[in-house]
């Protein structure tokens, strides 16, 4: 059965199909989570509140559109409420070897190799908004017209922000190389 046809008997009040969208998303929900905020723990609890969403609010899916296109939107109005309410314990001026320590354990939990680390580590020293383009992109391979929807600006603008996101990426990539 597909996502969408799910999500529809869910709607319809098969609560019990919840289970497989579960199955199939938490996983990617979490490491999205994991990728933006770095913090384990954290992203556990925010994937759990995305499924509580969905259950929530399962009347506003529309069959018409992608079930992950909805789920991650809804995974992006989680961040973004838990920002908002934790707005004091953030900074627009973080810390950035504090977030790459951070960052780099998880990775080390993980077992990632050496050039993982310092991807991981550049991916944390980019703007927020061009992380979260690359993570929806590259490593939850979204196409740029879901990502357009969900962000609610044009292709074209989704293209750039990639583009120059990965430029960063890569030239931040290779001065941490260097050290």
């Amino acid at each position: 059965m597909t996502e969408e046809a799910l999500m529809t008997a869910v709607k319809g009040g098969e609560l019990q199909q919840a289970t497989e969208l579960f199955d199939r998303y938490n996983k990617r929900i979490y490491n999205f989570f994991v990728k933006i905020c770095f913090d384990r723990e954290l992203s556990h609890d925010l994937t759990q509140n995305v499924f509580l969403r969905m259950l929530k609010y399962r009347n506003s899916y529309k069959a018409d559109h992608k079930f992950q296109s909805w789920i991650f939107q809804i995974a992006r109005n989680v961040y973004a409420d838990h920002y908002r309410k934790n707005k004091a314990k953030f900074s627009d001026f973080a810390d950035l070897e504090q977030c790459a320590e951070e960052a780099s354990s998880v990775i080390d939990d993980m077992e990632r190799s050496h050039k993982e680390r310092l991807l991981q580590r550049a991916l944390t020293k980019l703007p927020e908004d061009q992380r979260e383009v690359l993570v929806l992109s590259r490593f939850q391979e979204l196409k740029y017209e879901e990502i357009a929807k969900m962000t609610d600006t044009t292709v074209a603008n989704v293209k750039v922000k990639v583009h120059r996101a990965i430029k960063r990426l890569r030239d931040t990539y290779f001065e941490l190389e260097k050290i």
